[in-house]
């Protein structure tokens, strides 16, 4: 079983979300924190992105936040990140952050987060990377988008196996209990 340290989680940068969705950032991030681990982050002052680095950061987790040039401004970048690297585009960012990154967590977010996330499941469909990929399903958020992955298959687009390619949970402790006891196996 591999031990992951470095987990990359992807979230809202908007602060005008319910408390169920800011609680499920905060369970996150004092987990992680507790743990020791490393989250590795779009660095967003704002929004799940910050309530995560912050708990990871109270409770004795180490953040590196990744935000490109174009995007790096006071009171949107989280400055107080242990490593903080601006980089000159997104590819650059994302190409960092995989890189620095054992496994991969979506909370619930908007374009952004959902353009990270299918990334993640298609290059692992594709072979490129073994690393668990996490979606936390908080309220159901996600419901919509897993009836549309099953369209997608019911209409032969994707292969029923490529449903093993993510894991889909309901808060932050069956995130990290999936991620204890994961086994990679090829879809």
């Amino acid at each position: 079983m591999p031990e992951f340290h470095s987990i990359c989680v992807f979230c809202s940068s908007s602060d005008a979300l319910a408390d169920p969705y800011r609680d499920v950032a905060e369970a996150l991030g004092v987990l992680l924190g507790k743990r020791r681990c490393r989250l590795v982050f779009g660095a967003g002052r704002i929004g799940l992105m910050g309530i995560v680095a912050r708990a990871v950061h109270a409770h004795g987790g180490e953040v590196v936040g990744v935000i490109p040039h174009a995007l790096n401004q006071p009171g949107v970048t989280y400055e107080l990140a242990d490593e903080l690297i601006i980089t000159e585009d997104m590819r650059e960012r994302k190409a960092e952050m995989d890189r620095r990154s054992d496994a991969f967590i979506a909370l619930p977010g908007g374009f952004g987060t959902l353009e990270e996330i299918v990334e993640h499941l298609t290059l692992k469909q594709l072979g490129y990377h073994p690393k668990p990929v996490v979606l936390v399903n908080t309220l159901g958020y996600y419901d919509p988008l897993l009836a549309f992955f099953d369209h997608m298959i019911n209409e032969r687009f994707a292969k029923a196996e490529h449903r093993e390619v993510f894991h889909v949970v309901g808060d932050a402790e069956e995130a990290l209990a999936y991620l204890d006891s994961y086994e990679y196996t090829e879809s």
